[in-house]
């Protein structure tokens, strides 16, 4: 009997001793995936891929009981792979436009949970701090199912030299916060940015409020919380309730459920190789230029999930177009497309790619 236990106790010895060192190779392997995912701006978690390799590597147990185990087993070693990546993202500094609580804030923290978040007084200002090296990335906001483009944001991915390498969605929720104490009945008046007063407009209609602009909705609650003041509301997110220590009073007040605001992460690195590419070009001051550009990306297979225009700067009534195409333009297809392309348009140029419909 003891026999049996000392060969079973070899074997795991042997097997350890050798999974230590495949654990110490894979771990490496995990560095090496992190450095190129911070080169490109990218989040740590990719759950389709883990769900993937979870999928693959399962069916390579043929003991249907052991495979549960062996799942789990994948699961966690996946687990500490993160872990080590979150360590190294330490490192990694974040910008984003506003202050703690604003919503570019918390599309910076869900997708880079360890990084540094650096707070920017502007769009523009958080775009340089990735161009002079103060920064590693940049998050910004693109586009808002409510209120469409943001333009800022467009402009300056037309004009600098920064790539998008993931575009990411959040799903906006406004909420009535107050002062511990406070209830709804206390409030007369509310503050926060014109946009989310405009969103919540028939609720805060209904309750009489009075109203009050407010930079941006951190900023509304930051001037409640300071206040102290029972009657006076602020109109923002939960996680900024939590910052500036104010109580939820009533939820999702926004009259529509339909508010999800699109975050760029911006980087210096061209990745250019996510499902999804983002094309910008002026055409020549020609008859049927945009057509025939419209028409050359149609030919090529690529469906076209965004088009928009944008006023050139320093020329009047002239423009500039974004595009969203759905496929990569690294294949052959698209090589050919590009070249085409560059007989119709005086710029142009593949300001980056995404996975389509990435919420975070």
């Amino acid at each position: 009997m003891s026999n049996k236990l000392d060969e079973a106790r070899k074997i795991i010895n042997e097997v350890d001793s050798k999974m230590a060192e495949l654990f110490a190779k894979r771990m490496e392997a995990a560095k090496m995936v992190y450095e190129y995912k911070k080169e490109f701006g990218l989040p740590i978690l990719d759950q389709k891929r883990e769900d993937e390799v979870i999928e693959k590597n399962s069916k390579m147990i043929d003991d249907e009981i052991i495979r549960e185990y062996y799942t789990d087993y994948l699961k966690n070693v996946m687990s500490v792979s993160r872990a080590y990546q979150y360590r190294m993202q330490k490192g990694l500094n974040v910008a984003y436009s506003g202050v703690p609580g604003a919503f570019a804030h918390i599309a910076a923290e869900r997708i880079f949970p360890s990084g540094n978040k650096i707070s920017c007084r502007d769009f523009k200002s958080a775009y340089n701090s990735v161009l002079n090296g103060e920064c590693d990335v940049a998050v910004l906001p693109i586009e808002n199912s409510y209120a469409g483009e943001v333009g800022q944001t467009i402009d300056l991915i037309f004009s600098g030299s920064l790539y998008i390498n993931g575009i990411y969605e959040l799903e906006i929720h406004q909420n009535l916060l107050g002062v511990e104490g406070a209830t709804v009945s206390d409030i007369k008046k509310v503050t926060s940015h014109m946009q989310a007063l405009s969103q919540c407009h028939d609720y805060i209609a209904l309750k009489g409020f009075d109203t009050e602009e407010a930079t941006n909705t951190a900023v509304a609650a930051k001037t409640v919380a300071e206040s102290n003041d029972k009657s006076l509301g602020a109109i923002a997110s939960c996680e900024t309730a939590k910052i500036y220590g104010l109580k939820v009073l009533e939820a999702n007040i926004n009259k529509s459920n339909e508010n999800t605001t699109r975050f760029a992460v911006l980087s210096k690195a061209n990745l250019n190789s996510l499902k999804n590419s983002v094309l910008m070009f002026t055409v020549k001051n020609e008859a049927g230029s945009l057509a025939n550009a419209i028409s050359i990306i149609g030919k090529y297979g690529y469906n076209m999930t965004a088009l928009r225009s944008r006023p050139l700067k320093k020329h009047s009534w002239q423009y500039y177009f974004y595009v969203e195409i759905d496929g990569t333009t690294e294949c052959e297809k698209g090589k050919k497309m590009m070249e085409e392309l560059n007989g119709v348009c005086d710029k142009l140029k593949v300001a980056g790619s995404f996975k389509p419909h990435c919420e975070i």
